[in-house]
């Protein structure tokens, strides 16, 4: 497309590139200096979906990559709207979603020379400590190298976020329309197979077969790397117990008898050989590291990045390469029967599942009034189960922690949650991004403080009609609702507002609200909501002293002694 027969221009080159290139969809927030941008991709026939906040448009195009294996796309403005996309970008790199963020930015010969430019700030230098690569363009003829530059490199290898800075004079600049489209092209092939080495394959496969207890742990990248056939047939033709971190569960389904989800505590402390498919042992995964883990545990890691490997513990048999050509590479080279499970392993593991499975079936089967977690929960649980291919979005302290162990996935690639760094705030913008690109309805069970970050996205759902749902578990505060200010007529440092009616929230934009103070009334209103495919938020009134402080983390989080007011030495 061109502005005339004969001239075209930046925001054209740009929308062409990205065209050229398979994106169909931009998340982002107009203003100076891509409004017009925004506009043109519309006109072309790439979505355009705007946001209230750049963060989670920029977290929308993050997960729009995790779902998808194609990069996700945000555009913002220059300088603040800039810095707000950046900690999506931030969040996107440190979970390896591939995720191209395009900001405007201010005049160069301006920014710098300091001289006090109209959001003046140097965004390429801001963004490079923080994403996987940064690049620049700083002439109209570049912009179809710089797209493809920035494709590539988000998606291949181990993905992550890339920062793409095209100054609003770039935007404008004109020249030849022929030139212009010469200078655009296609990527062939950005993420192609990394093969392993053979006889890596085979040092892996001989630590396996002397294993006593081994395990396999599958992590977010497993489920990103869709090699979902390849991995189920591993594990079954193996017998190996296996644990799902949360964004992998579904993978395998979470009711495969060979799952140790429910003995996880057991199944880490005494394996002696782990198998860790895109897993890192980061804090997640305790860095590997005893009491938490066997110190004796032999660690074999599958991971594309090789400088993940040795990061925490010694891995006795790298294996880099991507996840889908590792595993078929075990499957092929492993000879049948070669390895086994000690039959005192499945059963120590089959007996610590049975003793936790019925101490959460009677949690579950409570009903105290007012209602707590588990009950809400358990809910939720039935009603999905009755629609699972249903997208689960899942963020809050206590609202992840406790879901993330109660409801269960069945398929792969369907649950979304607080990722590596463990932020609250991606809900609304992650559950956006899961019904724009799948066409799926989405369910999203929110912590009310976590829901807070992004709340205002309410009207983004409403506004483009999206069969989101969204389920706040509502105890009235950070935590729990029952802080105490000893100093003051103030709230606690942990108290919202009490009794809050979120679900007025989204009847403000046309959605449907509903009230609830019961696991039944729960269960009726998701029901109806999930069927009628419209934006609908559900208010769940939970205890105000339900919760933990920290949810599971509450040894990360120092315990300070707080002296009364006017006390002192």
């Amino acid at each position: 497309m061109t502005t005339s027969a004969e001239l075209t221009d930046g925001a054209h080159l740009v929308v062409d590139a990205l065209t050229l290139n398979g994106v169909d969809t931009l998340y982002g927030l107009v203003g100076i200096p891509v409004t017009d941008l925004a506009r043109l991709a519309q006109a072309s026939g790439i979505r355009f979906i705007g946001f209230r906040h750049e963060s989670s448009a920029g977290r929308a195009a993050a997960a729009a990559g995790f779902l998808t294996g194609r990069p996700g796309v945000s555009l913002t403005v220059s300088a603040p709207g800039f810095l707000n996309g950046l900690v999506a970008l931030a969040e996107a790199t440190t979970n390896c979603f591939p995720v191209v963020q395009i900001s405007g930015s201010s005049e160069r010969h301006i920014v710098d020379l300091k001289q006090g430019d109209y959001e003046e700030l140097d965004q390429l230098a801001a963004a490079r400590p923080f994403v996987k690569a940064a690049y620049r363009v700083s002439r109209a003829q570049d912009i179809g190298r710089g797209v493809a530059r920035a494709l590539r490199t988000a998606v291949s290898g181990r993905p992550g976020g890339v920062y793409l800075d095209i100054p609003a004079a770039v935007l404008g600049e004109t020249l030849d329309a022929g030139r212009g489209a010469a200078s655009l092209w296609r990527l062939v092939d950005p993420a192609p197979r990394q093969l392993p080495a053979p006889e890596a394959v085979d040092r892996a496969i001989e630590l396996l077969a002397g294993a006593e207890r081994p395990l396999v742990v599958l992590g977010k990248g497993a489920a990103y790397a869709r090699a979902d056939e390849v991995i189920r047939e591993f594990v079954d033709t193996t017998g190996l117990p296996f644990l799902p971190m949360s964004m992998a569960k579904g993978l395998i389904p979470d009711d495969h008898p060979q799952s140790v989800a429910a003995a996880r505590s057991l199944a880490l402390k005494r394996a002696d050989v782990v198998l860790l498919v895109g897993a890192r042992l980061n804090w997640l995964l305790g860095h590997g590291e005893p009491p938490q883990w066997n110190p004796d545990a032999k660690f074999l890691q599958i991971d594309i990045e090789p400088t993940e490997l040795d990061s925490n513990q010694p891995i006795a048999a790298p294996l880099v390469g991507d996840i889908g050509s590792v595993v078929g590479a075990l499957v092929e080279r492993m000879k049948p029967g070669q390895i086994t499970v000690a039959e005192a392993w499945r059963r120590e593991l089959a007996e610590r599942t049975e003793q936790n499975t019925a101490k959460m079936a009677q949690r579950l089967a409570a009903d105290p009034h007012p209602m707590q977690f588990y009950g809400a929960l358990r809910a939720i649980r039935d009603v999905l189960r009755a629609h699972p291919h249903t997208y689960l979005v899942n963020e809050g302290a206590n609202a992840l922690d406790f879901a993330r162990n109660v409801i269960d996935m069945q398929v792969p690639r369907h649950r979304l949650d607080s990722g590596t760094w463990g932020v609250m705030g991606v809900g609304m913008g992650y559950a956006i991004a899961a019904a724009v690109e799948t066409g799926r309805p989405v369910v999203a069970v929110e912590g009310d403080s976590a829901f807070g970050f992004s709340g205002m996205e309410l009207e983004t759902i409403c506004r483009y009609g999206l069969p989101v749902v969204v389920v706040i578990l509502n105890n009235g505060g950070v935590y729990r609702g029952d802080g105490v200010n000893p100093a003051s007529a103030d709230p606690s440092p942990t108290t919202l507002s009490p009794m809050a009616r979120h679900e007025k929230l989204i009847e403000a934009f046309g959605g449907r609200g509903y009230h609830v103070e019961s696991p039944v009334e729960l269960a009726s209103a998701l029901t109806e909501a999930l069927e009628s495919g419209r934006p609908a938020l559900i208010d769940c009134h939970i205890d105000p002293t339900a919760g933990t402080e920290s949810g599971h983390l509450t040894n990360l989080n120092p315990s300070v002694a707080v002296r009364p007011s006017g006390t002192g030495e």
